[in-house]
């Protein structure tokens, strides 16, 4: 496993003593080197990029750019393929509407989904059919809570436009066999949209392995600043997709009756970018490279593999995700029965300063058809132990028999 050590780079556990930090998958800690990175920016940049000549403003541009080569060498891509967005959730609304602004859907259209969607991977797709006349296709889980692969080939058809699926679900925790995905896509003349918001933070993702014709991520998932997120954007395509959004920074030329736009990703980072957070950004994937996200990756199976054992000895407790720390992220969804999840999530902050997540997690229609009222989920990432486990068990224990 990692070692302990590591801990003393996040200032918050030292602002927080006892804590313990359960909700990786809503936005993990930062490390005292991402923190250095994004107050460098305003300590000793703090110009605009691309808006003057003088040195700050080249230094600043130049900064961007860094950063940008950075992330993109992080996921296997080139510099070109990655734009700068807020995060995954407006990664996925800048390709859904710039190819509804293209004309790529029309009435009759399929695109296709899986019902393990956050919010961010439904509402996009589910306003594009609304507007075009579409048609939105789920594809359902085996009892596992793993993909039904028969599924998915079943409501492929050549009417399909786009296939848009989560490398893993931020609630049940399946891992879903992206690059299967991608060649379905591809073998029925579909586009593929992959989000990779949740795999970034520990799983290797290589953009030419996967196939995916766009990825989305978010940097604070993944060590990095709150703010900003990237979208990958296969070469092939960027120049062939309209703006998301207008402004400047965007454009090559501009006139009162028309405008062009520059080539490359800049076409979709209009305005004042986000420089201090693509500061943060890079030295976040400088960090977890520097660990090894295969150290990372293992260190999670490991916590994940212990936490469902010792949680699976806890009467009345069930746990919704593949029970197999193979196929599953360091995430693990759960409810006790009796509890209601949001009284579950106080009393462990309360008694032992656990911080987990309750509710429906961004992802409405697949946790309620568990639980209506919504579960909890105890999320695991690089700083985490095994000691912790133990005490959010004995949390949980003490929790089941003081409601009975």
């Amino acid at each position: 496993m990692i070692s302990e050590k590591i801990r003393e780079d996040f200032p918050l556990l030292k602002k927080h003593p006892g804590l313990i930090y359960f909700d990786n998958a809503a936005t993990s800690l930062k490390p005292q080197q991402v923190i250095d990175e994004v107050s460098r920016y305003y300590s000793e940049v703090s110009a605009n990029s691309g808006r003057g000549s003088h040195r700050l403003a080249q230094r600043a541009g130049y900064e961007v750019e860094k950063s940008r080569e950075e992330v993109a060498k992080f996921i296997k891509a080139k510099p070109g393929e990655l734009v700068f967005t807020k995060n995954a959730t407006e990664s996925i609304n800048v390709v859904a509407e710039s190819l509804e602004r293209a004309g790529k859907f029309k009435d009759g259209d399929e695109i296709v989904i899986s019902i393990l969607e956050h919010h961010a991977n439904l509402i996009p797709w589910q306003q594009v059919c609304k507007r075009t006349g579409a048609k939105l296709k789920v594809v359902n889980l085996n009892d596992d809570f793993t993909l039904n692969m028969n599924d998915l080939e079943e409501k492929i058809t050549r009417k399909t436009k786009m296939i848009a699926m989560a490398h893993a679900s931020n609630t049940v925790a399946t891992i879903l066999p992206v690059e299967k995905i991608s060649k379905i896509a591809h073998d029925n003349g579909a586009l593929c949209l992959i989000d990779v918001a949740q795999s970034t933070p520990g799983i290797e993702i290589n953009s030419k392995k996967i196939g995916a014709d766009f990825m989305a991520f978010s940097a604070h998932k993944m060590l990095g600043p709150t703010g900003i997120g990237g979208l990958y954007i296969k070469e092939e395509h960027i120049d062939k997709m309209e703006p998301y959004n207008y402004g400047g920074g965007i454009i090559s030329k501009v006139t009162i009756e028309k405008s062009d736009w520059v080539k490359g990703p800049e076409k979709f980072e209009a305005g004042t970018k986000p420089i201090a957070e693509a500061m943060g950004f890079a030295a976040a994937a400088k960090y977890l490279s520097k660990i090894g996200i295969g150290k990372v990756r293992e260190h999670e199976m490991q916590l994940v593999k212990y936490a469902l054992k010792k949680m699976g000895e806890i009467k009345d407790l069930k746990t919704y995700c593949p029970n197999n720390a193979e196929k599953q992220t360091g995430i693990v969804l759960f409810g006790i029965d009796g509890i209601d999840a949001v009284d579950l999530g106080v009393v462990v902050d309360e008694v032992s300063k656990v911080a987990i997540r309750t509710g429906l997690h961004c992802a409405e229609p697949m946790v309620s058809s568990i639980n209506p009222k919504g579960l909890a989920r105890a999320s695991f990432y690089l700083y985490n132990t095994l000691e912790e486990i133990d005490t959010f068990v004995d949390a949980l224990t003490a929790t089941s028999n003081s409601f009975k």
